[in-house]
Protein backbone atom coordinates (compact mmCIF):
# COMPACT_ATOMS: atom_id res chain seq x y z
CA UNK A 1 0.00 0.00 0.00
CA UNK A 2 1.32 3.25 -0.71
CA UNK A 3 2.15 5.90 2.04
CA UNK A 4 -0.08 8.81 1.88
CA UNK A 5 0.66 10.95 5.04
CA UNK A 6 2.13 13.93 4.55
CA UNK A 7 3.47 13.81 8.24
CA UNK A 8 4.92 11.28 10.01
CA UNK A 9 3.67 9.94 13.14
CA UNK A 10 4.87 9.86 16.10
CA UNK A 11 4.20 6.60 18.78
CA UNK A 12 3.58 9.15 22.10
CA UNK A 13 3.93 7.68 25.59
CA UNK A 14 0.86 9.81 27.12
CA UNK A 15 -2.56 7.96 26.71
CA UNK A 16 -4.88 9.99 24.97
CA UNK A 17 -7.85 9.30 25.68
CA UNK A 18 -10.65 9.64 22.51
CA UNK A 19 -14.37 10.83 23.54
CA UNK A 20 -16.84 11.05 21.24
CA UNK A 21 -18.43 14.48 21.58
CA UNK A 22 -21.95 13.45 21.09
CA UNK A 23 -22.25 10.96 23.63
CA UNK A 24 -19.37 11.58 26.12
CA UNK A 25 -17.96 8.02 25.84
CA UNK A 26 -14.27 7.57 25.57
CA UNK A 27 -14.03 5.51 22.18
CA UNK A 28 -10.40 4.47 22.49
CA UNK A 29 -6.84 5.56 22.61
CA UNK A 30 -4.59 7.33 20.52
CA UNK A 31 -1.58 6.07 20.11
CA UNK A 32 0.18 7.78 17.36
CA UNK A 33 -0.11 10.96 16.23
CA UNK A 34 0.81 13.89 13.66
CA UNK A 35 -1.04 17.05 13.18
CA UNK A 36 -2.41 15.04 9.69
CA UNK A 37 -3.84 11.99 11.34
CA UNK A 38 -3.67 9.32 14.15
CA UNK A 39 -3.76 5.59 14.47
CA UNK A 40 -6.32 4.94 17.49
CA UNK A 41 -6.43 1.50 19.47
CA UNK A 42 -10.67 0.77 20.29
CA UNK A 43 -12.50 -1.95 21.34
CA UNK A 44 -14.88 -1.67 18.76
CA UNK A 45 -14.38 -1.51 15.21
CA UNK A 46 -15.28 2.03 13.05
CA UNK A 47 -16.48 2.25 10.23
CA UNK A 48 -14.37 3.52 7.03
CA UNK A 49 -14.26 7.38 5.28
CA UNK A 50 -17.00 8.53 7.93
CA UNK A 51 -16.35 11.69 9.94
CA UNK A 52 -16.19 11.55 13.78
CA UNK A 53 -16.66 14.35 16.07
CA UNK A 54 -14.48 13.51 19.08
CA UNK A 55 -12.66 14.90 22.13
CA UNK A 56 -9.12 14.23 22.96
CA UNK A 57 -7.48 15.25 26.27
CA UNK A 58 -4.49 17.22 26.64
CA UNK A 59 -2.17 16.89 29.08
CA UNK A 60 -2.73 18.88 32.33
CA UNK A 61 0.68 20.23 32.87
CA UNK A 62 0.24 22.10 29.35
CA UNK A 63 -2.14 24.73 31.13
CA UNK A 64 -3.55 25.90 27.68
CA UNK A 65 -6.66 23.63 27.72
CA UNK A 66 -8.51 20.50 28.62
CA UNK A 67 -9.05 18.88 25.66
CA UNK A 68 -9.24 19.69 21.48
CA UNK A 69 -12.14 19.11 19.85
CA UNK A 70 -11.92 18.11 16.11
CA UNK A 71 -13.94 15.91 13.37
CA UNK A 72 -11.74 12.79 11.71
CA UNK A 73 -12.07 10.60 9.16
CA UNK A 74 -12.00 7.16 9.62
CA UNK A 75 -9.93 5.86 6.35
CA UNK A 76 -9.07 2.71 7.70
CA UNK A 77 -9.89 0.05 10.30
CA UNK A 78 -8.32 -3.81 11.18
CA UNK A 79 -8.23 -5.99 14.15
CA UNK A 80 -5.00 -5.34 15.98
CA UNK A 81 -1.87 -7.41 15.16
CA UNK A 82 -0.95 -7.54 19.04
CA UNK A 83 -4.64 -8.66 20.43
CA UNK A 84 -7.44 -9.49 18.34
CA UNK A 85 -9.46 -8.12 21.13
CA UNK A 86 -9.09 -4.49 20.00
CA UNK A 87 -9.43 -2.91 16.26
CA UNK A 88 -6.57 -0.10 14.89
CA UNK A 89 -8.33 2.56 13.08
CA UNK A 90 -6.43 5.50 11.03
CA UNK A 91 -7.56 8.60 11.18
CA UNK A 92 -7.34 11.63 9.14
CA UNK A 93 -7.70 15.05 11.17
CA UNK A 94 -9.90 17.66 9.38
CA UNK A 95 -9.41 21.42 9.63
CA UNK A 96 -7.39 21.48 12.73
CA UNK A 97 -6.75 24.90 13.50
CA UNK A 98 -3.48 26.39 13.58
CA UNK A 99 -3.19 27.01 17.56
CA UNK A 100 -4.87 23.11 18.11
CA UNK A 101 -1.28 21.97 15.17
CA UNK A 102 0.50 24.37 17.59
CA UNK A 103 -0.85 22.26 20.62
CA UNK A 104 -0.22 18.71 18.89
CA UNK A 105 2.90 19.13 18.12
CA UNK A 106 3.69 20.13 21.26
CA UNK A 107 2.39 16.81 22.59
CA UNK A 108 4.41 15.21 20.02
CA UNK A 109 7.41 16.84 20.93
CA UNK A 110 6.70 16.23 24.78
CA UNK A 111 5.47 12.56 24.84
CA UNK A 112 6.52 11.19 21.15
CA UNK A 113 9.47 8.22 20.86
CA UNK A 114 12.62 9.61 19.93
CA UNK A 115 13.45 9.09 16.09
CA UNK A 116 16.40 7.10 16.04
Amino acid sequence: MQERRKSKRRFIMYYTRIFDRGTGAIIGYFIDLSPDGAMLVSEAPFVGHKLSHLRMDVPEEFDIKACLDFEATCVWCRTDTADPRFYESGFHLQDVPAEDIALIERIIQEYGFRDN
